[in-house]
């Protein structure tokens, strides 16, 4: 076994099949999500519908997945999403108030708990003088946004770039679901 699957004996769904990561990782944002009573909703460039589908295929999806919106062109993030033209003009799709402004549409678009986001360079050329690699992902939800710049290189090749966008946006999510391990020092 080369490491990148996991058996979880706790999930009696699984029957014994290893997960990957990605599949691990998504039943247990739903899990949490449904016990807490939220949901979450996608909007995707760099992945191309790859975070939505991770999310769908858990068990459980249709109590706390709220859909996506595949914004691959630039204009459809202005006006499906709400992502500011002026913006866009100055900055391009691949910049870090991109992605938090498509996280803050979709969530508002879908009137989910939790709005994620992906956008980025996958290749095989950069865009916007962004390079191959560069990808931003970035959460909307009830208590702010946040964005994060995953690390990915020029050295990836296309699927692995959208894989780790995926991992790095479901990443996102786990975090700020989970509570800060973390005391007070006050």
């Amino acid at each position: 076994m080369d490491g990148t699957r996991v058996s979880s004996s706790a999930d009696s769904a699984d029957s014994g099949r290893g997960l990957d990561r990605v599949e691990l990782l998504a039943r247990q944002l739903h899990a949490a999500l449904d016990a807490a009573g939220h949901t979450v909703a996608v909007a995707e460039s760099l992945t191309a519908g790859r975070l939505g589908a991770a999310l769908a295929e858990a068990p459980g999806a249709s109590r706390t997945f709220r859909g996506g919106v595949i914004a691959y062109q630039t204009e459809t993030k202005a006006a499906v999403l709400g992502v500011d033209r002026c913006l866009l003009a100055a900055e391009g799709a691949v910049h870090p108030n991109v992605a938090v402004q498509m996280a803050v549409g979709v969530r508002r678009l879908m009137d989910a708990s939790y709005g994620l986001a992906t956008t980025g360079v996958a290749g095989p050329d950069s865009q916007d003088g962004e390079q191959v690699g560069t990808l931003f992902v970035a959460l909307g939800g009830p208590h702010g946004t946040v964005v994060a710049e995953p690390e990915a290189g020029e050295s990836m090749n296309r699927e692995a770039i959208q894989q780790a966008a995926v991992m790095a946006a479901l990443e996102l999510l786990r975090d700020h679901l989970r509570p800060s391990q973390q005391g007070s020092r006050d």
